[in-house]
């Protein structure tokens, strides 16, 4: 069985372990408390599972620093790294001494990353299910949804972000699987500086 498959099912496997819950089905949770929980989600470190369309898995570091940072270290053997900071998401790939840069505003990342996260506002929401034991939103920018969304999965009791899925625009989507977040980590600014560590990888 190779690295990837392997990989794979051990992701499931946690996933499915964290979802699970007692048998009653959970309410759907609704837009407000959603909005507010991202709202005081003002810094954290954790681990992640990404899984592509492709049937790529990798594993690696997450820090979260709202409003607007986040940054994904991946673990060996991949070398690359993603950093929102700055109005910005840069994707270092170990191919290139440059990150490939994009405005984080035309990302589907900048709806759980906002100053203020408003799931209530008008068109943004285009999906409020219950899957199972857990709340499932799409959201996209409603002014430019062609900018593609994002599926955000949530267990209940206390409200806790579990999941999301990027569907890009070109039709392509990518899921991050989230371990338990520390919310009481101190998360250095330094992480999430584009320009400094543009110099340390190219160093």
């Amino acid at each position: 069985m190779g690295l990837t498959r392997r990989s794979m099912i051990a992701g499931s496997a946690a996933l499915t372990a964290s979802l699970a819950a007692p048998a009653m089905a959970q309410q759907r949770i609704p837009l407000n408390d959603l909005s507010a929980y991202l709202n005081a989600l003002k810094s954290a470190k954790g681990t992640f599972t990404q899984v592509t369309s492709q049937g790529d898995v990798s594993t690696g570091t997450i820090y979260i620093k709202r409003p607007g940072r986040v940054r994904f270290e991946y673990n060996p053997p991949e070398r690359a790294m993603v950093i929102a900071g700055g109005g910005s998401l840069a994707v270092f790939d170990p191919r290139s001494d440059e990150p490939t840069r994009y405005p984080l505003g035309q990302t589907p990342l900048s709806i759980i990353l906002a100053r203020n996260v408003n799931l209530g506002r008008a068109n943004m929401v285009t999906g409020h299910s219950v899957d199972g034991q857990t709340t499932v939103v799409r959201a996209q920018d409603p002014e430019n949804p062609e900018y593609g969304s994002i599926d955000l999965v949530f267990t209940a009791s206390p409200v806790e972000l579990r999941k999301w899925v990027i569907n890009d625009g070109d039709g392509s989507s990518t899921t991050v699987i989230l371990g338990d977040l520390d919310r009481s980590v101190r998360v250095p600014e330094r992480l999430f500086n584009i320009i400094a560590e543009t110099r340390d990888w190219a160093g």
